[in-house]
């Protein structure tokens, strides 16, 4: 009984960090979007701020509905098919059936550092891609946990959650600038001054905060998809060593998009680091992973118990059969007893 409850307990708690997760990106996608409103206020009114949010939102929907070939492309990744690589297109349709979505396309990456990302504006339009690094140094239980993740991230949609967060920030970055050089009377305040230069700076700070959120989210449920957090756990521990050691040449404006910082030898700060950290993510994993233990495990003692009962109650109906059979005082059951007893007697 006690196993069952913990588990319960345990998988609230995994619910409701879920539930907080999301709720902190809602938070700060709500806190860049009213700091957009506020420096574009003081530099061109709102009708400023809205002008600046049209042209971002331009820009970056247009990026965003292209994202796939333009990451895949920048970061020179190959599409390969299911003759060239069999195992590793089974696996991800094998993920992609356990998820709920279509299959993706499949990318291999010529590079040594061990990593993974995916891409695309949708479900139906995704791309799954792995370095040759981390099919070298995963086993396949980790590189089905890491393709998990990268699969979690396209079903909830963060490539769109991530191209408002950057849509938002671009708009506060080109309002910071030109209210700075074009500002007129508001060059002439000094606070003003001050707010258009620590904007952009904490518009950076809040997109990179959303990335990092929805790490985990994606973490969780690509777990989940695979039943295994403690092999995603393990490939996150080896990747970041692998990612410290060995360089890897993509743009910068591709990191958020790979399951470990490419440029982790830079050694970022954690307040503009666009993941979190790996310790807190495995910490996270091991707990969902003991989780899962004590569900499992209350699930068979529950099956255990129902079984004896099940046994006891069959049992019980025997007997009570038997009582009925002794106390029945006609032909038919007389005639029973004295079979019965004439053969116990020959026993």
């Amino acid at each position: 009984m006690f196993p069952c409850l913990i588990a319960r307990y345990d998988r609230y708690v995994v619910e409701i960090h879920n539930f907080m997760n999301n709720f902190k990106t809602a938070i700060l996608l709500a806190t860049i979007s009213g700091l957009l409103v506020v420096i574009g206020g003081a530099v061109g009114g709102i009708q400023g701020s809205l002008l600046f949010l049209i042209l971002a939102l331009a820009l970056n929907i247009g990026s965003y509905w292209k994202s796939a070939d333009l990451v895949l492309k920048a970061s020179r990744a190959r599409e390969v098919s299911l003759e060239e690589e069999p195992r590793l297109h089974k696996m991800i349709s094998e993920i992609a059936e356990l998820a709920g979505m279509p299959k993706p396309r499949v990318y291999l990456m010529n590079s040594p550092q061990p990593n993974a990302f995916a891409t695309g504006r949708n479900p139906e339009h995704a791309a799954v891609a792995v370095t040759d690094g981390i099919r070298e140094l995963l086993t396949e239980r980790e590189l089905r946990a890491v393709i998990g993740h990268e699969m979690a991230h396209v079903s909830n949609r963060d490539i769109l959650i991530s191209t408002i967060a950057a849509s938002v920030a671009s708009a506060i970055s080109w309002i910071g600038f030109i209210g700075f050089w074009f500002g007129g009377s508001s060059r002439n305040n000094g606070g003003n001054i001050i707010a258009l230069l620590l904007a952009p700076l904490l518009a950076g700070m809040i997109q990179m905060a959303i990335s990092r959120s929805r790490e985990y989210e994606a973490d969780a449920d690509g777990a989940e998809f695979v039943s295994d957090p403690l092999a995603l756990a393990s490939a996150l521990q080896k990747i970041e060593m692998g990612a410290q050691r060995i360089p890897m040449k993509v743009p910068e404006t591709t990191a958020h998009l790979f399951i470990m910082n490419p440029f982790l030898g830079m050694n970022t700060r954690s307040m503009f680091s666009t993941h979190p950290k790996t310790e807190d993510r495995v910490a996270r994993l091991t707990k969902m992973a003991a989780s899962m233990e004590d569900a499992e495990r209350g699930t068979k003692d529950m099956n255990s118990s129902y079984q004896k009962k099940r046994k006891q109650y069959g049992n019980e109906s025997k007997s009570r059969v038997k009582g009925r059979l002794d106390r029945d005082e006609s032909p038919l059951a007389r005639r029973a007893r004295e079979r019965t007893e004439r053969e116990q007697s020959k026993d």
